[in-house]
Order: structure tokens, then sequence, then C-alpha cells
């Protein structure tokens, strides 16, 4: 796949679609075979697949495609440095080997123990296990809840120290934000009281 390209199959639907481009032509530019690109033409290979507008991605320019048409031997070439994805880098989701994964149950079991002012919903995101989960073994109702042994999530490489820092602060935050709102229930049954 060239660097960058962004949904290489969808690309070459569009391509298909949209253009006099050639199927080598095409094929390159979306790391596909020749024969792959004539499958799509033909309807019998990407059915179903939405086709994707490289223009307004701006991976391609117009004037890009037209010079490529109109000379066979030269390759499409992709806007390398226009194409830039911003905002915040989504949390990759790592996979969690099979002789690990009893380890998540223990985790939620010590932070439970160890950090009761986290939520439920806060435990389960950092250690990576359902809420309903969580919910049952601070309940003790989880149905392996007798064979837990509280392991630290952090020692066991779950989740980062900052993970935890921040987690925690967020649940004192919310505490705090909470107690206020109680004095302020207490304020307004005192005047009712009073009126």
């Amino acid at each position: 796949m060239k660097s960058g390209l962004l949904m290489p199959l969808a690309t070459a639907v569009w391509l298909v679609d949209n253009t006099t481009l050639t199927f080598k032509q095409i094929g390159e530019f979306c790391s596909l075979h020749e024969v792959e690109v004539q499958g799509i033409a033909d309807g019998e290979v990407a059915k179903g697949i939405k086709p994707y507008n490289p223009i307004i991605s701006g991976q391609l320019s117009r004037e890009e495609i037209n010079l490529s048409s109109l000379d066979q031997d030269r390759p499409l070439q992709i806007k390398s440095g226009d194409v830039e994805i911003t905002g915040e880098q989504k949390k990759v989701k790592k996979y969690t080997p099979l002789s690990k994964r009893q380890d998540k149950p223990d985790s939620a079991l010590w932070l439970i123990r160890q950090h009761s002012q986290l939520k439920d919903s806060q435990i389960a995101k950092l250690v990576g296990i359902t809420k309903n989960s969580v919910t049952s073994i601070r309940n003790k109702s989880y149905w392996n809840y007798n064979n837990l042994n509280p392991k630290d999530p952090v020692a066991m490489n779950l989740f980062s120290q900052k993970d935890l820092i921040l987690a925690l602060e967020k649940a004192e935050r919310r505490i705090k934000r909470e107690k206020k709102e109680k004095e302020k229930e207490k304020e307004k049954a005192k005047q009712n009281q009073n009126n």
C-alpha cells in the first residue's frame, strides 16, 4: 500500500467508475493486481464497497488524473504532504494474550480495594473489561470471585501509572463536584423550610 493512501480498494472502485485510467495505473496506485482492478470493473470484485473519492480527501488532484489519463505509461502520484490526519491520536487497543486475560479481573479487584473512589466505568476502561464485570466483582457476585487475586495493573503492564493518576484526578474532581451539589441541595432545603 502506498504511504498515506486511505482505503485503497474503495479508491480503486472510484477510479474505475470515474476515470479513463488503465487497470495497470489504478492497480499500481492502489497496490492491487491488474486482474483485481479488472474484476472491480467487471463487478466481480469489491461488490458492496462504497467508492471513495481521492480528490475530496486531498490524495489526488483532478490535474494528476488527467495527466495520467493522457499518458498510459505515467503512474499516478499521491499528494504526499497534503494528507494530514489531525486531532488526538486514538488509543489503539492492544492484544492481550490468553495467559494474561485472567490478570484483568485480578487487576479490577486490586483497583476496587486500593482506589474505591474510581467508578466502575473508569476501572472497566482502564483494565479493558466490561463495566458489568467490574460491578459484579465489586458486589462479590463475579462467577470466579473466590479465585481472584488482587494484582497491581500497572505492575502487570495493563496500563501506565500516568493513566491511573489521570483517572484518580478525574475521580477526585467528580467527588468534589458531587459534594458541592449536595451542599447546594442542603442549602435549598433549609431555605425552603425557613420559607
